[in-house]
């Protein structure tokens, strides 16, 4: 059964996942409810079997991909305490973390303009598209606060260097930079992004769905490890993906030559 949601689109046809923000007229920007039907969807994506969702397509409608804070519901944290505006901020940073965790590989299709919390989005992406034009900004600055609940993702993707540059001028920068930093993976006419986005579920298809949940536990994990630790986690990983159904099949549909049994 499809989830209903308000500010979202949510469909899942042949094994794909698209969730589409969608408050076009405010560019897509955050909301209380918004974040909690992000986090919503991505929790009910993650408690599908292994293999039932291939790939997750993120994406905005109308103008923008996501422009960061809704005004309204940031003017309303000014009559906060702060003890409600930690309560109010661990809203958000739950959502991206559910978001970052999720099993299933995670496409953004950006355009128009990724902002604040938009930037979040992106970089809690597995692989980031932007059509030529796009506009990004860590923008918090400017209205005297920090790009605080993001940070962790940001910096794990961006790295110190260009956050500190771009942290603190809180400057707009394009397709290019994005691209340099590593926001970023690929950038497309608008008109081809469609295509982009359809090619790389294909690549996904033909990897197989346990190994790259997985994979993505990997990326997440080692960084945290020491050496010792890393070694034993990563040796005790490749030996059981080895005996496991997907690894026992594909080796021997690779000696075979015929497709292995996650392929379509």
């Amino acid at each position: 059964m499809t989830p209903n949601y308000k500010h979202l689109l949510f469909t899942t046809e042949n094994g794909v996942c698209r969730i589409t923000l969608n408050r076009p007229e405010l560019h897509n920007a955050f909301n209380r409810e918004l974040i909690d039907e992000l986090r919503g969807a991505f929790e009910s994506i993650a408690d599908m079997p292994t293999g039932d969702v291939r790939a997750v397509v993120l994406s905005g409608a109308g103008k923008s991909f996501c422009a960061g804070a809704d005004v309204n519901w940031m003017g309303a944290s000014l009559d906060f305490t702060e003890e409600e505006n930690v309560a109010d901020a661990l809203r958000m940073a739950r959502m991206f973390e559910t978001i970052d965790t999720c099993p299933v590989p995670l496409i953004g299709r950006l355009h128009g303009a990724a902002l604040g919390g938009g930037v979040g989005l992106a970089a809690v992406c597995d692989i980031a598209v932007a059509a030529e034009g796009t506009m990004f900004a860590f923008s918090e600055a400017k209205l005297g606060i920090a790009p605080a609940v993001i940070s962790p993702y940001v910096l794990s993707k961006i790295g110190r260097s260009h956050a500190r540059a771009l942290f603190l001028t809180a400057e707009r920068f394009g397709t290019d930079r994005a691209m340099h930093i590593g926001l970023i993976h690929s950038v497309k006419l608008p008109e081809e992004i469609d295509a982009e986005i359809e090619r790389l579920v294909n690549e996904l298809r033909g990897s197989a769905p346990g190994a790259v949940t997985r994979a993505k536990m990997l990326i997440g994990t080692v960084p945290q490890l020491a050496p010792e630790q890393a070694m034993q986690y990563t040796a005790e990983t490749i030996a059981s993906l080895r005996v496991g159904e997907e690894g026992q099949d594909g080796l021997r549909a690779f000696l075979e030559k015929r497709k292995p049994g996650w392929v379509q």
